[in-house]
């Protein structure tokens, strides 16, 4: 596994570069936001470990959104010294896998990279994809044969939860535990009335083959069955 280190203070990025050969991965170091830009877009990674202060033109977040942009879904554990919970949250939500605050266990460390490295590469992108439908959920966007659908958020989040288990048979209840909190007030028949706009919204108006279905007595299933 190949890893990028972008970090500025170099005794840091030097040890951090030395305990992952220890672990067997091959790391690359670049010391400035330039640098470490042109080489995470130029280069193939399997991870990119990146300082959130770095000298320079852009930081750390822009250089993570820089990498979404361009559609690079590289996993980016995100280091700082910045420790508020505002600071993790703009770090995650600029597209950053995972944020650890200086100072950290080098253990830790490699248990979180270790981690980001087994996630399947489907979790890791920001749309989900079967035939010609496509979703964005970062963005809130779907779309069919490059035709725009337009969704509430609950019919998204309910066409969101088919797509990531698709060709699996999913009971009412099971839907209603994934797509409706705790607290929803749901009517017996609210699962079956959603499935409806769905299908009046992602199927009907296609060519293409159902894409929701119902399995008589189960439940409902996405795509086909397996």
């Amino acid at each position: 596994m190949r890893i990028l280190v972008i970090e500025d203070e170099r005794k840091m990025a030097q040890a951090i570069k030395e305990g992952l050969e220890q672990h067997s991965f091959a790391v690359d170091v670049a010391y400035d936001s330039e640098e470490g830009l042109s080489t995470a877009t130029t280069e193939p990674y399997d991870l990119i470990i990146l300082d959130r202060m770095l000298p320079g033109a852009i930081d750390g977040l822009k250089i993570v959104q820089t990498l979404r942009q361009e559609s690079i879904d590289t996993p980016v554990l995100m280091l700082t010294a910045k420790d508020r919970v505002i600071d993790r949250a703009e770090g995650l939500n600029a597209g950053a896998d995972d944020y650890l605050v200086k100072p950290f266990s080098f253990v830790e460390l490699v248990a979180r990279v270790r981690a980001l490295l087994r996630r399947p590469q489907s979790v890791l992108q920001t749309s989900i994809t079967y035939d010609d439908l496509v979703i964005d959920p970062e963005n809130f966007y779907a779309s069919r044969a490059g035709q725009r659908i337009e969704l509430s958020k609950k019919e998204f989040a309910l066409l969101e939860y088919f797509m990531r288990n698709p060709g699996r048979i999913m009971t009412k209840d099971s839907i209603m535990q994934h797509v409706w909190d705790y607290d929803a007030d749901i009517l017996p028949n609210t699962v079956q009335v959603y499935i409806g706009y769905l299908r009046n919204k992602v199927d009907k108006p296609f060519r293409g083959s159902s894409l929701i279905n119902t399995k008589h007595g189960f439940g409902y299933y996405f795509g086909k069955l397996r």
